[in-house]
């Protein structure tokens, strides 16, 4: 398995083309304070998205922050991403791995507690609970889980593997940090926080200094 780095997901969502080009934002993001980049695209045709995966890619060159490709594994491969994230109607972890191999890092949602069950027993490197709050970044049919729902979730998920990362997801904004790291998050996903901000570069530097703050209150 691979040790992810989750302090601080940033979701390269196709919504954002309207505020920069993708890879643009992600390397902004990967270079100010970003742990890892992922890209989601719910619309595009496989093409696209392979060449998108691929100029992403290239524009985190030489910042060390991995891309995860959010629900295709066909796409992550065919684009050289260092793995993906995979939802409940997504290809199982067991066969993602056999295809991705052991270094690829696969991440899963977990958004009630039979997620939590498969999540905490399969060959995956991180899970991420969502949604926390209300988001308008997503369609979501599922009502948001509240801090008192992750932190049930994330109780089931150490309960199994205690060693997994675990990061929070939907609306979580700069004012949400310290609450959601208090309630067991090992970090948190961004997007409009990030990438919505009049200044994506300071925008992102505040959000990773908050969790790093936030972190370093937590008892060990």
């Amino acid at each position: 398995m691979t040790k992810v780095d989750y302090r601080l997901n940033a979701l390269v969502d196709a919504g954002l083309a309207a505020v920069g080009p993708l890879p643009q934002l992600a390397g902004l993001a990967a270079s100010n304070g970003a742990t890892l980049i992922q890209y989601r695209d719910k619309t595009a045709c496989t093409r696209a998205m392979i060449e998108t995966a691929q100029a992403i890619r290239a524009a985190l060159a030489g910042t060390g922050v991995p891309l995860v490709v959010n629900d295709r594994v066909d796409v992550a491969l065919a684009a050289g991403a260092d793995g993906v994230h995979l939802g409940a109607d997504d290809m199982d972890a067991v066969t993602a791995r056999r295809l991705l191999g052991p270094g690829a890092i696969i991440g899963l949602t977990v958004k009630n507690a039979a997620d939590a069950e498969r999540a905490g027993r399969a060959p995956v490197d991180y899970a991420c609970i969502g949604g926390v709050f209300e988001t308008l970044s997503k369609v979501n049919p599922d009502p948001p889980v509240g801090l008192e729902g992750f932190s049930g979730l994330r109780a089931q998920l150490r309960a199994l593997n205690p060693a997994l990362p675990v990061g929070a997801i939907a609306g979580i904004d700069l004012a949400r940090i310290s609450a959601v790291i208090a309630a067991g998050a090992d970090g948190v996903a961004v997007i409009s926080a990030a990438f919505r901000a009049p200044d994506v570069v300071a925008a992102t530097r505040a959000l990773r200094q908050a969790v790093d703050a936030a972190l370093g209150r937590r008892p060990a």
